[in-house]
């Protein structure tokens, strides 16, 4: 059976607003996060991420997001009480590898998202902790099994060295880590043209793709990137 690829925009919030950046500095406005997801949700995202980029930075909860921030049962309980489908985990994770566990047997593994900033390290990825800040000395495709094997029901998967630059996603590091994982992985970081897309689905083997600025800045429409993924044999959910 082939599996439809989902399309994601992501809205990155520090505080009350959206914002974006490149390689995970310089961030800029990019809107209000409700106006852009009743946006996105009329235009049939598959899905919404929403993440409190500054949470684990300021060491503080978040407070109606999908991630950042969440390091105990409790918070990622509240996450899920307030509508969120899916707690997605970082710094939190790395810090306690026992979360994921907790999480997964509370809500099951189909809700726990490992988030996984990378960046490479020669002819690696190591992974970086509080938004991108703080490196650490995991190896990504390392980190990646062990998250999945402590119940991670999903992999989001963010090439820090492609992140804003609108380069196209990370191939090699997609890849690797979907190949490596038996659960799906949403490739994140670079976005620009719809052949981006085409490719981390084609070569990185990605189940889903994530992307910001250029759905933010109105530079590419969910409804015609679908229309061009399914015209070249790529599976997507399409409105009846």
């Amino acid at each position: 059976m082939t599996l439809t690829r989902r399309i994601i925009p992501c809205l990155d919030t520090d505080g009350a607003r959206v914002v974006k950046g490149v390689n995970f500095v310089g961030l800029r406005d990019a809107g209000d996060p409700a106006e852009l997801a009743a946006r996105y949700n009329a235009e049939d995202a598959d899905e919404l991420v929403v993440l409190d980029i500054a949470a684990s930075r300021d060491r503080r909860s978040t407070f109606l997001t999908a991630g950042g921030g969440i390091r105990t049962l409790e918070e990622a309980r509240a996450v899920v009480l307030a509508g969120a489908d899916k707690i997605t985990v970082n710094t939190a994770a790395i810090n306690d590898p026992e979360l994921l566990s907790r999480l997964a047997e509370e809500f099951g593994s189909q809700a726990v998202v490992l988030a996984i900033d990378a960046k490479r390290d020669g002819e690696n990825w190591k992974v970086y902790a509080r938004g991108g800040r703080d490196a650490t000395e995991l190896d990504a495709v390392d980190w990646a099994k062990t998250g999945v094997s402590r119940g991670a029901g999903e992999i989001l998967l963010t090439s820090m060295d492609r992140d804003g630059t609108l380069s196209g996603f990370d191939l090699p590091l997609t890849a690797a880590i979907s190949t490596a994982v038996r659960v799906p992985v949403i490739a994140s970081g670079g976005a620009k043209t719809p052949l981006h897309f085409f490719d981390v689905f084609t070569e990185g083997h990605a189940d889903a793709a994530l992307a910001a600025s250029i759905f933010h800045d109105g530079a590419q429409s969910i409804r015609s990137l679908k229309d061009f993924l399914a015209a070249r044999a790529v599976e997507v959910r399409l409105p009846c």
